[in-house]
């Protein structure tokens, strides 16, 4: 037993050692972002795309682009709240550097070097193009600051334990696109649906550990909030035709003259303000969307 005991150990030990390392927060990789100069015009249909403020405002604010945090995310592994990200140094993202804020979106990784909860979608933003992140990095340090707290997220035991979540983004987080090669007139669709307006968080339903189950990509979904079901956009399952998909992104009408509803809203309110190019680039991709395997 002892000459066991001297064998499991050293062995505990190492495994110990590269469990460690492997689910170290990761950052960005310096040469992805270097020289790159933001441009705040741009950086606002960055912004608009990726639903910052949708998620971000003080709940049932008016105002949009007040970004003091505080919604509700309820789901299986516990409640999380929007962090405030206004400029104010000290309860939002004011005194954070560039590639603090790249780490954060591409990586999942805060400046403190934690993990961040998967809630942000950071596993979808991680595609963007850094031309995008460093206009929109410039677009928020010209929005009102605000030095409400941020609510500290209702998480119990294990999931409280952030390092665990390096070993979640080891099995569940890549960079790759669920939807591979495109022909290039859906690239633009798949950049918004995939990455910027990460629709898949939603749309997509997730296993156990909360990962998204790819082969059923934007196959529809039970609400996280546990009420309710988040519908499918694969195109057995939604039959609008392509300009009706576009119209309902822009106006958040149906062709069966129902109206958008819920958390929705706020992502209809978002395309509405962007070209109709992207809003036509959007249903595009989701009626090219392959039906999901039973």
């Amino acid at each position: 037993m002892k000459r066991v005991l001297k064998l499991l150990v050293p062995v505990a030990i190492i495994a110990a050692g590269v469990g460690w390392w492997l689910t170290a927060p990761a950052e960005v990789d310096p040469d992805r972002i270097a020289g790159l100069t933001g441009d705040a015009t741009r950086g606002e249909a960055v912004f608009t795309a990726a639903g910052c403020a949708s998620c971000h405002h003080a709940p049932k604010s008016e105002e949009k682009l007040l970004l003091s945090g505080g919604q509700a995310f309820a789901t299986a592994f516990g409640t999380f709240y929007s962090p405030n990200i206004s400029p104010d140094p000290e309860q939002g993202i004011g005194a954070w550097k560039f590639p603090d804020f790249s780490n954060a979106v591409l990586k999942g990784t805060s400046p403190e070097g934690q993990h961040y909860y998967p809630a942000f979608p950071y596993s979808a933003y991680t595609k963007m193009e850094p031309q995008d992140l460093a206009d929109l990095w410039s677009y928020m340090q010209t929005l009102p600051p605000d030095a409400t707290p941020s609510k500290a997220h209702d998480v119990g035991f294990p999931f409280n334990i952030r390092r665990s979540l390096g070993g979640w983004k080891l099995l569940f987080f890549s960079d790759d696109w669920v939807i591979r090669d495109v022909p290039a007139d859906l690239e633009r669709g798949r950049y918004l649906v995939e990455a910027l307006a990460h629709c898949g968080e939603c749309h997509t339903p997730r296993n156990p550990l909360g990962g998204l189950e790819k082969s059923q990509w934007l196959a529809g979904a039970p609400n996280p909030s546990g009420q309710g079901t988040i519908p499918a956009l694969t195109p057995n399952k939604l039959t609008w035709a392509a300009t009706d998909i576009a119209y309902y992104l822009e106006t958040g009408f149906t062709p069966d003259f129902d109206s958008v509803g819920g958390h929705m809203a706020e992502v209809v309110d978002n395309f509405s303000k962007l070209p109709a190019e992207d809003r036509a680039a959007v249903a595009a991709y989701v009626k090219a969307l392959p039906v999901p395997s039973e």
